[in-house]
């Protein structure tokens, strides 16, 4: 397996390339996709070679005995993050923000208010408003430059009106691994506020070595009664088009009102992902991962340093992802003026910070999982853009 080819993405229905250009006024033609979170990589050829043989077949019927599909997930979330996975706790969705919106509207009603961490993937608030539901947005602290709870601040904002916080594990956009002190944290804040807790795991493979997620039901097992966790294979090897995740539910209860809301919806899984998802998870699947992390990893020290070089300028170190949170504050200028720097001058479409919420005001978050010459090519971008502040 190879990380270094560069795949020309443009004119393939990439959101990343081809909607770069009307979203930033960056052409694909000489510039650089580095908003939308997904890779620049060939997922897994496991993978590739099971869509061929489905394809061969020409069998394109309902999907039914999604057996192996679930065993997989059992033997990944087992070998891979230590936890027992329940067959009849999986439930298949298309994608994690739709298994949110399923969430918002099983387990609160319009008006409740729900609690995020800011700055944080910019889908949370999005559908929480679209579901009518009040957004709560929780800063996180700054602490050695990097994101730390801040338990005592939030529960000062807490009216009782509360009713689901969701949390994002690893973390989008700060790239932080959680400890297992600050996740319990979050299990007693959860407690305390008689909250449901939606924890999206969909970054959870994504780490970088010598860094471990510890998945939420293995922090607390007494918070099971209203605790929901969200995976998928999208992010881990690159195939968000299939749209496919998962709601894993072990209370009976939540687990009723979930699939009673499915149901209500008539969701079933795509086929393809169902026969995609075994190949994936799989040996083959987790040596491409541990690659894929370790090439990730190298790629953040390129980035870090050379943004880091920049005065002004300031990357969050990351132990996770491949999205890179760095703060322009420092540079003095507005908004508008360092993102048309980065646009306009190097070229690069990044994703603005305000659109994750408070605390993003002054930052761009850039995705990394491209091949290292074009990290580097970034890095030189934003070095000449910024130069007169050398």
């Amino acid at each position: 397996m190879t990380f270094d080819e560069i795949i020309d993405y443009r004119g393939q229905h990439s959101q990343k390339w081809d909607m770069m250009e009307p979203s930033f006024g960056v052409s694909p033609d000489d510039g650089l996709a580095m908003w939308v979170a997904d890779m620049d990589f060939r997922p897994p050829e496991a993978m590739i070679r099971r869509v061929q043989e489905v394809a061969s077949k020409g069998i394109f019927t309902y999907f039914g005995d999604s057996a192996e599909y679930n065993r997989s997930i059992q033997w990944w979330m087992k070998t891979r993050h230590g936890w027992d996975v329940d067959e009849k706790a999986i439930f298949t969705t298309h994608g994690i923000v739709n298994a949110v919106s399923m969430c918002l509207e099983a387990f609160s009603k319009p008006g409740d208010g729900v609690v995020i961490f800011t700055p944080v993937y910019h889908a949370f608030a999005r559908v929480v408003r679209a579901n009518d539901r009040q957004l709560v947005e929780c800063p996180l602290a700054l602490r050695d430059g990097v994101y730390a709870m801040d338990f005592d601040a939030w529960g000062a904002m807490m009216t009782g009106n509360e009713k689901i916080a969701i949390l994002c594990s690893p973390h989008n956009p700060g790239g932080r691994v959680w400890t297992r002190e600050e996740l319990q944290g979050i299990a007693d804040f959860a407690k305390r506020h008689d909250l449901i807790l939606i924890s999206d795991e969909i970054h959870h493979d994504l780490v970088f070595p010598g860094q471990k997620h510890i998945t939420m039901p293995l922090v607390d097992p007494s918070i099971s009664d209203r605790l929901i966790v969200l995976t998928a294979t999208s992010k881990t090897f690159n195939v968000a088009g299939m749209h496919c995740g998962n709601a894993i539910i072990h209370d009976e209860k939540l687990r009723a009102a979930f699939a009673k809301r499915l149901g209500q919806l008539s969701i079933s899984p795509n086929s393809m992902s169902m026969h995609m998802t075994p190949a994936l998870y799989s040996p083959e699947g987790a040596e491409w991962v541990d690659a894929c992390n370790a090439y990730l990893e190298a790629n953040h020290h390129v980035f870090l340093d050379g943004i880091n070089a920049i005065p002004g300028l300031r990357m969050m170190p990351m132990q996770s992802t491949y999205l890179a949170w760095v703060d322009f504050a420092g540079t003095g200028m507005t908004q508008d003026e360092y993102s048309a720097r980065v646009a306009r001058d190097a070229k690069i479409a990044a994703s603005p910070g305000p659109v994750f919420g408070k605390g993003g005001e002054s930052c761009l978050r850039f995705n990394i999982a491209m091949p290292r010459v074009q990290i580097e090519d970034a890095v030189g971008r934003m070095q000449r853009a910024f130069g007169d502040l050398q």
